[in-house]
């Protein structure tokens, strides 16, 4: 009979989170460590990930932190590698981060400027898909079967739905769908290229996201207009995404490459 709970254990395994303090990428990173994978989080707050890192060590998880710019795209391939010379090479990659420029709120197709399309393209679009290569040919060299998880949205396989921010002060973004369009694509061609090494690419497309309510960060009437076009009510939350990674990072996974899993409470059906 298989042991269907020891297909999601992660023991033996390292693991990489860029963007791990992030609101989604603290519940992955907390994910993968509980099921007993060495998590190296890697993001530019350093307090954070320091003090992060130790809290989790000391309820007895293997955690660490490293600092990791991947907006700095000249020296992606250097930092990268003096990471992996540092922590070892990772069977399970997840790339949730977020960079972005200071402009990002004027990236409305009405205020968009070429430079800041650009500028987010490469530090968001192209950081994903150097650093996956990166990853997946560390692993060939390596002879890891391992497993690349890459953050999608819902907006990089639907237009934007501008009637719920209405009235919210919020507007579309054209650069976070070219971005997330070209992420949910690449999943597949990476799938179909690295498919022969037995390595596993796929991504999460998550619908809304839940921040701390406590944080006044979004918007209550864009919360409520979304909400009420979810089919369950309400937006998602983080540990809804983390779980998801979790399946994908283990071998209970292990025939599924080249997919977008979509998280949406049932945003993309209706």
């Amino acid at each position: 009979m298989i042991d269907y709970l020891q297909k999601v254990q992660l023991s033996k395994t390292i693991s990489f989170v860029i963007g791990g303090l992030g609101l989604i990428g603290r519940e992955i990173s907390i994910a993968l460590a509980t099921a007993g994978s060495k998590t190296i989080i890697l993001d530019v707050n350093d307090e954070a990930g320091i003090l992060f890192s130790n809290e989790m060590c000391e309820k007895g998880y293997d955690v660490g932190y490293k600092r990791f710019d991947c907006s700095n795209m000249n020296e992606l391939d250097y930092n990268y590698n003096l990471v992996i010379k540092d922590q070892g090479s990772p069977d399970i990659f997840v790339n949730c981060s977020y960079p972005r420029t200071n402009d990002w709120n004027k990236c409305s197709f009405q205020d968009i400027t070429l430079q800041s399309f650009q500028k987010n393209v490469d530090i968001h679009m192209n950081s994903y898909a150097w650093l996956a290569r990166l990853v997946a040919e560390n692993m060939i060299k390596q002879k890891i079967s391992g497993s690349i998880i890459q953050l999608s949205s819902i907006y990089g396989i639907l237009g934007q739905d501008l009637t719920v921010y209405e009235g919210a002060n919020m507007h579309e973004n054209m650069a976070y769908a070219t971005i997330k369009g070209g992420i949910t694509n690449l999943t597949r061609q990476m799938a179909s290229y690295y498919g022969n090494f037995n390595i596993r690419i796929n991504s999460i497309c998550p619908g809304g996201v839940q921040e701390d309510k406590n944080s006044n960060i979004q918007n209550p009437v864009f919360v409520e207009r979304y909400s009420k076009k979810v089919p369950l009510k309400r937006m998602g939350r983080a540990d809804e995404i983390a779980s998801t990674a979790l399946f994908l990072a283990s071998n209970a996974s292990s025939y599924i490459t080249g997919t977008n899993i979509i998280v949406d409470g049932g945003w993309s059906i209706v």
